[in-house]
């Protein structure tokens, strides 16, 4: 497969790594991006993934509590300044309501639901459209979390680009600040044991293509090889994670001392997982002109 450019760009943008190294990982996984990020975090370590939790897409997290019932909500749009407009965020806290008030079964349930706002109607679908037309710019209801029962909720907004919803019996402090240390710390489970089998699989394929090039005995290899992923486990995982305010304690540590229990989170951060189309205007001129040349 010829590896393009642009190719090399797009890894080079999601890894930091230098070009020469992308275009080399890029070969060797055949054109395959997730394959040569991963050669990338082999050869690189960790520096080769930093880059790639940069959240490109604009828009907005908001969340609505009303009794024991509560949402997060993602709403996107073009540009950091939509994201900023009156109307717009008016927009996203009725939609947060919504998801509360009538628990649609997803986006597009959602979607058609009764809404009226600036004239607009009869549903969230026609609010959506006309704000469209009249800010000028597109915007999408892109996912939602609602949680009710007879747990208590605590939610914690980092501005407007992350936002956490954490299900919890006990204290509302201590609740509060595992929202705030999950926002900071970014677990992707509970406990090592709900890590995503994917995670942990991806984790291990890392690990052992060290361990082959460390060129180590198999015995020593296999401990490396452990050793790695249960690292990655207690890193990932909210309870074994040291939490923010006092590194001294885990969060799990921390939560006990307060009777406190969390039983379930949520955490969404804008734009994340979706890519974003950068434009090289000097490509772009450049191209204009050679066109220009030839007409």
């Amino acid at each position: 497969m010829a590896i393009t450019a642009s190719m090399v760009a797009d890894l080079r943008a999601k890894t930091d790594a230098p070009m020469m190294e992308c275009k080399k990982a890029l070969t060797e996984a055949n054109g395959d991006m997730d394959k040569a990020e991963e050669i990338l975090r082999v050869k690189l370590g960790n520096k080769a993934g930093k880059a790639a939790s940069r959240v490109t897409a604009e828009g907005v997290i908001v969340s609505c509590i009303e009794g024991g019932t509560g949402s997060l909500v993602e709403v996107n749009c073009e540009t950091d300044f939509v994201s900023k407009n009156d109307l717009f965020m008016a927009f996203c806290h009725h939609v947060a309501q919504l998801v509360v008030k009538s628990n649609p079964d997803d986006v597009e349930a959602l979607s058609a639901l009764p809404l009226s706002m600036e004239s607009f109607g009869p549903t969230v679908e026609d609010v959506r459209k006309g704000l469209i037309g009249k800010i000028g710019e597109n915007m999408t209801i892109r996912r939602f979390k609602r949680y009710s029962g007879t747990s208590q909720l605590a939610n914690y907004l980092h501005g407007v680009r992350i936002g956490v919803m954490v299900e919890f019996e006990g204290s509302d402090v201590a609740a509060k600040d595992t929202a705030m240390h999950i926002a900071a710390m970014k677990p992707v489970s509970l406990s090592s044991a709900e890590v995503p089998a994917e995670l942990v699989a991806k984790e291990r394929s890392v690990a052992e293509a060290k361990a082959a090039e460390s060129g180590k005995p198999a015995d020593i290899a296999a401990k490396m090889i452990e050793g790695s992923v249960q690292k990655y486990l207690k890193e990932v995982s909210l309870f074994n994670q040291p939490f923010v305010k006092n590194d001294k304690q885990t969060v799990e540590q921390m939560l006990k001392a307060a009777s406190t229990t969390v039983k379930g989170f949520t955490m969404f951060v804008v734009g994340e997982g979706i890519e974003k189309k950068v434009d090289d205007f000097a490509a772009e001129v450049a191209a204009q002109v050679a066109a220009a040349k030839g007409a």
